[in-house]
């Protein structure tokens, strides 16, 4: 008979078989979850200031919004992230905000992306698509999704790995061509003079821009779960993912400006539109080329929603679970899937895609994604004033990896970029032209009213629902 020994050493190992993420693959998800590479065309179409912006909001945003997300994400190892750190900080109606918030910011998302794949996919095949066959393949995108995201982290990790390395090729493919294209044949959009890199007025509107391509950090903290040791790998992650990520964003983003003139580029078709202009230019076989950049564009797409879904549900289901979400979005699997909130993404995502050919806007992709990009800074909003509270009601928690700097630093680092999103969440719904005068997007006005009333019902039901359960916050 096996000693009592070696069953205990045999129950231990079997443990970390079942902890499949390893820090290799918390470096390839947050770059994953993080790198956007359908947004690097929006953020050059900014012109020769996007170098300046990109500085300015690395050092008031990104610096600050790693260093607080690996302190919360590895101090607190609840499956709630963002959620939880709200909640224990604020109660549990901002936590309820939160979580709706980004709940929601995902399905506006998801409707963007299914849109926007099935432009991509005109391009490859250089035909237009009719409207009821766009919507059938929107369709299919939706809940292939759904049904993949049900899977655990542990199953999905490989396609989020192929996925991160498509996306790699992608944006090494832009900045590695355009750089060349730049070099033979002159830049597109030469610098001048200092004066080149100054903020233009039209520039504001893609702000929020770049300040999403930092953001997703925090998916990463809903995976503790399959890590063998979280507190130690998810610093670790955030460290090396961030310094990945500004430099394929910068280099792609660089060689996009480098060989296309500001006013031919695409907020929804950039990408393939460079990589069709690169094979013209230097004759190469576009015919066959673009097909497969066509591809692993649409690919990344997909790994795109799926790698958020994954953070998205559990932070969704952990919120319903302890009452701050209606009880449908905490229903699971028999394998402890949220399928509630799987489905209900689904559903919501359907309806929005449904209604795009009624929608008078010639580009629905962006009136999508900008809903997506204010939704999302409002489930951002109160997770910097947290970590600063969290510091000063719960000091006795172990935080393997703690912010440094005193406090002025502490609330310059919590309040700075708190204020980056309130003024970039203003200037996605009113922004300045570069005739000066002023433009109110009513549709995403509409939008982000309809999201926050929707917000305000939840928060009361699920609040009411608690009181009449006897929970307290």
């Amino acid at each position: 008979m096996p000693s009592r020994k070696k069953i205990v050493g045999k129950l231990h190992d079997e443990k970390m078989q079942t902890k499949k993420f390893r820090l290799f693959d918390a470096v390839l998800a947050a770059v994953c979850v993080t790198m956007i590479v359908e947004s690097v065309a929006p953020t050059a179409a900014i012109g020769n200031s996007q170098y300046f912006w990109w500085l300015l909001m690395f050092v008031v945003f990104f610096i600050p919004y790693g260093f607080i997300t690996a302190e919360l994400g590895s101090a607190y190892l609840d499956k709630g992230g963002l959620y939880d750190w709200v909640a224990r900080a604020f109660g549990r109606n901002w936590g309820s905000r939160s979580a709706w918030y980004y709940w929601i910011q995902f399905v506006f998302w998801l409707a963007s992306l299914a849109v926007l794949f099935t432009e991509v996919l005109s391009q490859v095949i250089g035909r237009e698509i009719s409207v009821m066959v766009s919507v059938i393949l929107q369709l299919i995108l939706i809940w292939v999704m759904c049904y993949s995201s049900l899977m655990p982290i542990s199953v999905n990790k490989w396609l989020i790995n192929l996925g991160t390395y498509a996306k790699i090729i992608l944006m090494l493919g832009l900045g590695i061509f355009g750089l060349y294209c730049g070099l033979v044949f002159g830049f597109a959009n030469p610098i001048t003079s200092t004066a080149d890199l100054l903020p233009s007025v039209g520039g504001i509107t893609f702000i929020s821009v770049i300040i999403l391509n930092f953001k997703g950090f925090e998916v990463v903290a809903a995976f503790t779960k399959d890590m063998k040791n979280p507190k130690k790998e998810i610093p670790i992650a955030f460290l090396l993912g961030g310094i990945l990520i500004c430099f394929f964003y910068v280099f792609a983003s660089f060689g996009i400006g480098a060989a296309i003139p500001v006013a031919e580029l695409s907020t929804s078709g950039g990408v393939i539109d460079s990589f069709v202009h690169f094979f013209n230019v230097l004759g190469l076989p576009g015919h066959i080329l673009v097909p497969i950049v066509g591809v692993l564009f649409l690919f990344t797409l997909f790994i795109n929603v799926l790698s958020w879904a994954l953070g998205v549900n559990y932070v969704a289901s952990h919120a319903a679970e302890h009452g701050s979400m209606p009880k449908i979005f905490a229903k699971r699997n028999k394998e402890g899937a949220p399928v509630g909130s799987s489905l209900l993404i689904g559903i919501v995502a359907t309806l929005m895609v449904i209604t795009v050919p009624f929608i008078p806007n010639p580009d629905i992709f962006w009136g999508f994604f900008a809903l997506q990009i204010i939704t999302l800074f409002f489930a951002y909003l109160l997770m910097f004033p947290a970590f600063k509270k969290l510091r000063k009601i719960d000091p006795d928690t172990e935080r393997p990896f703690k912010t440094p700097g005193g406090p002025i630093l502490i609330s310059l680092i919590a309040y700075v970029p708190l204020a980056m999103l309130i003024i970039s969440a203003i200037f996605s719904v009113v922004y300045p032209l570069e005739d000066g005068t002023w433009y109110f997007d009513a549709m995403i006005a509409v939008g982000t009213v309809a999201a926050v009333l929707v917000g305000e019902i939840i928060v009361f039901m699920t609040n009411r629902q608690r009181k009449q359960a006897g929970i307290v916050e």
